[in-house]
């Protein structure tokens, strides 16, 4: 298979992308198990792309017990670069309104039961690696610009920037939450950034959100409670935006040079490399392989 650089994982209520065309469903199995589905490879007018839905087909896999980790190695055995995530969210502040969609360039991590690395983990083993990967700056800046622009070409209304806290779930926050969420300045509230744009940066790969808003969380004095039906109901409006914004990027993204995190591990591995047990380097080839 010809070298995949562009994908793209689609969250609540983007489950295909009719706009591949010269389709493959190609199954992949990783030293962290199986990722949600199998990713559909096409192409984009000419160019490669690699979609997989986050919850897999069918929506059978709630935020918490997402592979997120054999997801992203998924995309980095495809050889992806950059990485455009679809997901909803919640809004924290008046600004950004239900139908909008927002371009976050920081994450807040209020999750506690996920495997946030890829490395130092003996039960998928992988044990004998330390690795402290830099993550000032989550989301990929050039990435981040990219996908805002796509979605502004679409006429749609994109917010550049904003904070978007993670939270574990399944459950919807409480008041409380909410509110304390809001007094500390966040724009957005959701379950899947995390780990995904950690994991994504270990992996050398570009990564940002193009996040629709569904609802007000539950802050609001005057809006109603978030309910899965109000989620799904503004999802279903979005999804043609979603997906015409995805082929807009694609566009921008069509020779465009290597990821700018390709080296994000360099100097993020502080186990000397003789320490390192043969196996554990085979099976992490893919993200040490430049490196040990």
């Amino acid at each position: 298979m010809d070298k995949v650089r562009i994908g793209v994982i689609g969250g609540s209520g983007v489950y295909d992308m009719a706009q591949l065309t010269d389709v493959q469903a190609v199954q992949l199995d990783t030293p962290f198990g199986a990722p949600s589905d199998a990713y559909v490879v096409g192409k984009i007018g000419g160019t490669a792309v690699a979609f997989l839905p986050r919850h897999g087909r069918g929506h059978r896999i709630s935020p918490t017990q997402l592979n997120s980790r054999a997801n992203i190695f998924g995309f980095k055995m495809l050889g992806v670069e950059y990485l455009i995530s679809i997901s909803a969210c919640g809004s924290l502040q008046q600004q950004f309104k239900p139908g909008d969609i927002v371009v976050p360039d920081q994450v807040f991590d209020r999750t506690r039961l996920r495997k946030l690395s890829f490395f130092d983990d003996p039960e998928a083993g992988t044990g004998g690696v330390v690795v402290h990967v830099s993550v000032a700056e989550p989301f990929c800046g050039v990435l981040s610009g990219i996908l805002a622009d796509a979605v502004a070409a679409t006429g749609h209304i994109v917010h550049r920037g904003g904070t978007f806290v993670t939270i574990e779930g399944p459950r919807f926050s409480t008041k409380a939450e909410s509110l304390a969420f809001k007094q500390l300045g966040f724009a957005i509230v959701g379950m899947t950034a995390v780990p995904e744009v950690f994991l994504a940066r270990e992996a050398g790969i570009s990564y940002a959100t193009m996040a629709h808003v569904t609802d007000y969380d539950v802050w609001h004095e005057t809006e109603a409670a978030v309910t899965v039906e109000m989620v799904v109901r503004q999802l279903l409006a979005n999804a043609e935006v979603a997906k015409s914004a995805v082929v807009n990027a694609v566009q921008a993204l069509r020779g465009a040079p290597p990821s700018p995190h390709a080296d994000a591990l360099r100097n993020a591995i502080l186990t000397h490399q003789s320490a390192i047990p043969s196996d554990v380097s085979s099976r992490l080839s893919p993200l040490i392989g430049a490196y040990v």
